[in-house]
């Protein structure tokens, strides 16, 4: 095993002749995957890994001005590919790591069939003309809590990022993984993420790109999705699905993992002269694949909330 191997924990399991790589978010490790690597080892080679600054990695390998960056992050994926000898992937990334996975994209397109983007956003900070669901002071005070009292934050921000009460099983994995970050690496992590500004990077993101998101996140609008679907530079489609909260793999893998699953097996139909909104045939009840005009309906109606 390599020194990245090592560093980020990867693990690959399945004997399929493709590559696909999952790729957690902020507060969580491979482990938030568990409910979906038994559908897909039969046909592919399943790269798992840890995002550095998680629990599970070693404090030691964290550098505080390369991992303050999401291209710093990126680096590490290529670095993970490389020593993996993967030629090409399909990834999902949640939540940050889909703008990981962006960014590492447009350095090396061709190790990207497709990417998979679950909770994905771009900018989490409103601003003219983009509502990304915070407000620098919302953001002040989630830091602030978290130097406080980086415990008593985790207990009151897993619920509301995973939709359930502590009661929940998925809340309690989630306060778990966030509980294993140590607090200062936590806190360089978060503000990292929740101020980055990807928008600008977006047109240069060619791969396809399949957008999954739930109806209701705390951390991501369904418009932000729409968002991303406007501005990605390559083909895209978005899939919204009738779930709660910010980790639906975790939180609701019976709606989340048939989507997916279409989504990994299913390509986007190309289209010319300008994007539009492709569909899939025989889509899900329990999602919908948002058309142009369904979407246009959409975003003027979160604009007047």
């Amino acid at each position: 095993m390599g020194i990245v191997e090592e560093a980020h924990n990867v693990k690959v399991l399945g004997t399929g002749n493709r590559f696909i790589v999952l790729a957690h978010g902020f507060g969580t490790d491979q482990s938030v995957w568990k409910h979906f690597v038994p559908y897909l080892v039969d046909d592919f080679r399943v790269v798992l890994y840890d995002n550095m600054g998680a629990g599970t990695t070693n404090p030691e390998y964290f550098d505080s001005e390369r991992h303050s960056t999401l291209e710093g992050h990126a680096y590490d994926l290529l670095a993970i590919l490389e020593e993996l000898r993967v030629g090409s992937c399909i990834f999902v990334g949640h939540s940050v790591s889909a703008m990981i996975g962006a960014i590492a994209s447009i350095s090396r397109p061709d190790l990207f069939v497709k990417l998979i983007m679950v909770s994905s956003s771009p900018r989490y900070l409103n601003d003219v003309n983009y509502y990304g669901g915070f407000e620098q002071e919302d953001l002040n005070q989630l830091f602030n809590a978290m130097a406080e009292n980086y415990k008593a934050w985790c207990f009151g921000f897993a619920p509301l990022a995973v939709g359930g009460d502590m009661e929940s099983v998925a809340v309690q994995e989630f306060s778990r993984t966030l509980f294993n970050m140590r607090p200062d690496i936590a806190l360089i992590v978060s503000r990292t993420i929740f101020q980055s500004d990807m928008r600008q990077i977006l047109n240069l993101v060619t791969v396809p790109c399949h957008i999954i998101q739930a109806e209701k996140d705390m951390a991501v609008p369904v418009m932000v999705s729409e968002y991303l679907h406007q501005h990605l530079g390559g083909e895209s489609i978005v899939e919204v699905m009738a779930t709660d909260g910010h980790l639906p793999q975790l939180s609701s893998p019976d709606i989340v993992i048939p989507v997916l699953l279409k989504h990994i097996q299913l390509d986007i139909e190309p289209t010319s002269f300008q994007r539009s909104y492709p569909t899939f045939q025989n889509s899900e009840a329990s999602s919908t694949n948002t058309t142009k005009s369904e979407a246009s309906t959409l975003m003027k109606m979160e604009a007047d909330l």
